[in-house]
């Protein structure tokens, strides 16, 4: 069980042909037919036109002189099936894991860890987060999220530190390290798109989360667990941020850290506050359905760019039996 630093402060349309005038010549059949053959044709054409224009990316199908927006393609990073209340609080996804162990002799920058990740590569590249535990905990302590992510469709890193002492700007470092690793030389480089990173971590990994934000603006997610960290204000962040804290957190107090980390955060960025009900600092440490349920849908929507997940983020979640609070900005922009 991880432990405070006593040497510390306790503490995510088809043209119509005009009717005939009566004071028209009546024309001969022939013509007529002709006539009614063009309208066809060219109603024919444009059908093609627009058929053909709605199935490319960005391109635009022309009546007339009038240029119109085709049908936008799907999104190209959607992976999975449709999601439902049911298919986020369960304890695996649609696809398949398996894991790979990274020794700590074999990397530098930080300590090592395991790879989670979907088995099939049918569906292409996958986005990524790398997770970090919090003071004086190993990367077992938030082994559960490495295969309940990766089950939904991620590439999830669980990290051990450098040392188990190392504070949060140090850790941060270490979790940008390990995306580096993961995205450049893993054995998994391949089943990644380095353009869709995330980061996560615990206590002080929740404290590094925010500085690797900080220094990395692409960074296109990241979730404080329960965080720690002296420095409570974070106007630099450009990274969609859903901070979560515990009512009862005794090291990482609410009022001292995960509200104040939440409210210095950039009234123009996509961003979420959760405060669990009946938890403590360690309550991240172990299975957890609410935790689970808005950290995969923080992801989805931000790493994947997946609007179906939104229906679980807007409107705001409400208080609940395992909700004590929830703030944020609906719609997201990113």
């Amino acid at each position: 069980m991880q432990q405070p630093n006593r040497a510390l402060p306790v503490e995510p349309v088809v043209p119509v042909a005009p009717e005939p005038s009566p004071r028209r010549p009546h024309r001969p059949a022939g013509r007529l037919v002709r006539a009614s053959l063009a309208v066809l044709l060219a109603a024919g054409g444009l059908v093609a036109a627009q058929a053909t224009g709605a199935q490319a990316t960005g391109a635009q199908a022309v009546v007339g002189a009038q240029a119109v927006p085709a049908q936008a393609a799907a999104n190209p990073y959607e992976r999975g099936p449709a999601p439902t209340n049911a298919s986020i609080e369960a304890s695996r996804g649609s696809y398949a894991v398996s894991t790979t162990t990274v020794s700590a002799l074999s990397v530098s920058g930080f300590g090592g860890g395991t790879v989670y990740y979907p088995t099939s590569t049918a569906d292409g590249t996958f986005g990524a987060v790398v997770i970090s535990p919090g003071y004086t905990a190993y990367q077992s302590s938030i082994s559960w999220l490495g295969p309940r992510l990766a089950s939904q469709g991620f590439v999830v890193f669980t990290i051990d530190t450098l040392t188990t002492l190392d504070q949060p700007d140090s850790r941060g470092r270490q979790l940008l390290a390990a995306l580096d690793y993961l995205t450049q030389s893993s054995s998994v480089r391949t089943r990644i798109d380095g353009s869709r990173l995330g980061v996560m971590g615990h206590s002080m990994g929740g404290g590094g989360t925010l500085e690797a934000a900080k220094s990395r603006p692409s960074l296109q997610a990241a979730i404080p667990l329960t965080g720690w960290n002296l420095d409570t204000t974070w106007p630099e962040i450009k990274t969609p941020t859903l901070i979560v804290g515990a009512d009862g957190d005794t090291i990482a107090p609410v009022a001292t850290h995960s509200r104040p980390f939440y409210a210095s955060l950039p009234s123009t960025l996509d961003k979420a506050y959760l405060e669990l009900r009946g938890a403590t600092h360690f309550t991240p440490n172990s299975s957890n359905t609410t935790i689970a349920k808005y950290s995969i849908s923080w992801l989805k929507r931000f790493i994947d760019n997946d609007t179906r997940y939104e229906q679980f983020l807007c409107p705001l979640p409400q208080p609940s039996l395992t909700i004590a609070d929830y703030r944020g900005n609906c719609p997201h922009t990113s």
